[in-house]
């Protein structure tokens, strides 16, 4: 919901209320000033931001992979057939 500044302050038990729904937001002339949330998604967040900067390269793949088994997702990728590559070439006239 959409509150106008002076009807969250009238309001204000209401708003906490339904702020543990879903964010309220807090407008002031038609300008977005404030979003009230519940504590437990601020609480993500908080953890969310102090662990962004902390994963690695690795890391990142890792959680990618995750996602992608838990979601039983592949991806499909098929050979580049658009140019030449001349190193396939030479690894198909190389006799071993």
């Amino acid at each position: 919901m959409n509150w106008r500044i002076a009807q969250a302050k009238q309001k204000f038990s209401e708003l906490i209320n339904a702020a543990l729904q879903e964010p309220q937001r807090i407008y002031n002339r038609d300008r977005l000033v404030a979003v009230v949330i519940e504590a437990k998604v601020f609480e993500e967040f908080l953890s969310w931001q102090q662990n962004k900067g902390k994963l690695s390269l690795a890391d990142a793949f890792t959680e990618l992979h995750q996602i992608a088994a838990k979601e039983d997702y592949t991806l499909e990728i098929s050979p580049r057939q658009d140019r030449f590559d001349s190193f396939a070439d030479v690894l198909n006239d190389v006799s071993v």
